[in-house]
């Protein structure tokens, strides 16, 4: 049978097309088994923080300098800003050979409410996304003060679906799982971190840390509402433990540079003094 002009063309044109398309799936492949075996043999587990609201990137900048003073191990400073548009934006940078910098998530839309938390853990998804392609880390730490131990709650639950990735240890700090109600009064959004707890990670080691100035609150968050993390994680992950501290710097704001607080961080989150749990 004699081939035509015009179907020579097309059977050259369909060869052609399927060589390109076999070059850049295999350029595709290879490129993926890069990316897949530098993520193994990573070294970096960041420390990844989320401020409450109404706080800015700079919320934790007292926090990491006496982390710092503390252990003299320099760990880098990288903050990341996102923007109601979607852009993204760094401060700072992580120096070559720290392999636990810290990184902050902080967010323009940064208001408090149940709906703006399912926003801002929308966004910091984004960010995750963009930082786990960059660094290449195959394992990270947790940490959220206020309202950014919520947005972590909820990231968990409904963005973090890694193989590759673990969360190793989350610290949330003065979070208010029921903001301001009693327990017998559940919030919605109490009552939805219950409903999802099963699709937290149970491998996850995790702290609750709750403020006291007169055992009933932080000066701002009953700790009632901090204590009803139990009913969210307990069962839920690995290990959970509540710790409340006291006396001079419990208040809300302040927790995030108590000494007693930095010291559980360094014993629990911090790699080179981790718990033997």
């Amino acid at each position: 049978m004699r081939i035509s002009k015009r179907h020579k063309i097309i059977i050259w044109v369909s060869a052609l097309i399927l060589a390109i398309m076999t070059l850049a799936s295999y350029g595709w492949s290879r490129q993926s088994v890069a990316q897949l075996q530098r993520r193994q043999e990573s070294r970096m587990s960041p420390v990844i923080m989320i401020p409450g609201s109404s706080a800015s990137v700079n919320r934790f900048d007292t926090l990491v300098a006496r982390i710092n003073q503390m252990d003299k191990r320099n760990h880098s400073l990288l903050k990341v800003k996102v923007y109601n548009s979607g852009k993204i934006t760094y401060t700072g940078q992580i120096r070559r050979g720290d392999n636990e910098p810290f990184i902050v998530v902080g967010f323009q839309n940064n208001h408090d409410g149940y709906r703006n938390i399912k926003k801002q853990a929308r966004m910091f998804n984004s960010a995750f996304n963009q930082l786990k392609a960059q660094y290449n880390f195959n394992n990270f730490k947790g940490i959220g003060h206020s309202n950014g131990g919520l947005i972590y709650t909820y990231f968990l639950e409904h963005y973090f679906n890694e193989r590759q990735i673990r969360i190793k240890r989350l610290m949330t700090i003065g979070s208010p799982y029921n903001f301001a109600e009693p327990t017998n009064r559940r919030t919605q959004m109490l009552t939805d971190f219950i409903k999802n707890r099963h699709k937290l990670p149970d491998n996850l080691t995790m702290y609750s840390i709750a403020g006291s100035e007169n055992y009933v609150e932080d000066g701002l968050v009953p700790l009632s509402s901090v204590l009803a993390g139990k009913y969210i994680y307990q069962g839920a992950v690995k290990h959970y433990t509540q710790i409340t501290v006291t006396g001079k710097l419990a208040q809300h704001s302040a927790l995030p540079q108590n000494r007693e607080v930095l010291g559980l961080i360094r014993r629990y989150i911090l790699d080179w003094k981790s718990s033997p749990l």
